[in-house]
């Protein structure tokens, strides 16, 4: 997870939300990533996605057995249909995203009995670092949004 993290502060550092994932195999790295959409003006780049890229690219398959996703935030519908799709076996999360989450906050697709696969779900793990620095980020955002006080004398 410290390597997720550590591609969230990247994304945070170029402006965009401070999201980072990590794919592991086997005790490696196989794929990495971290929010691009601004950047790339492209609303599938979350940080999972971009991971699952990478790990299907280095693995020559689109079915992503024996790995373990590493992602900061819970992910998204988007993402979540991806990891079923991929066939993540195991995902680890931070924290969770009380507005888009759907490993249970908002929906559940890793449970959800209509899919194929099921994937182990295990959250929390530096969920208070992660979840301080999209804080962090979001109070930055809102206060460089805030026009400036701006104090007016009455004549």
């Amino acid at each position: 997870m410290e390597m997720a993290l550590a591609e969230a502060q990247l994304a945070g550092a170029i402006g965009e939300v401070p999201i980072g994932a990590v794919i592991e195999l086997d005790g490696r790295i196989v794929g990495r990533g971290h929010n691009r959409r601004e950047i790339s003006n492209d609303p599938t780049t979350h940080a999972e996605m971009i991971a699952i890229r990478q790990t299907a690219e280095a693995l020559n398959s689109w079915r992503l057995l024996d790995t373990t996703l590493y992602v900061t935030l819970e992910p998204c519908v988007m993402c979540m249909g991806a990891i079923i799709l991929a066939r993540i076996p195991r995902l680890v999360f931070a924290c969770r995203d009380p507005r888009a989450g759907a490993v249970g906050s908002i929906y559940d697709f890793s449970r959800d009995e209509r899919f194929n696969h099921r994937v182990a779900v295990d959250e929390g793990v530096l969920g208070q670092e992660c979840s301080a620095l999209l804080s962090g980020f979001f109070r930055q955002l809102r206060a460089q949004k805030k026009p400036k006080n701006q104090t007016t004398e009455k004549i």
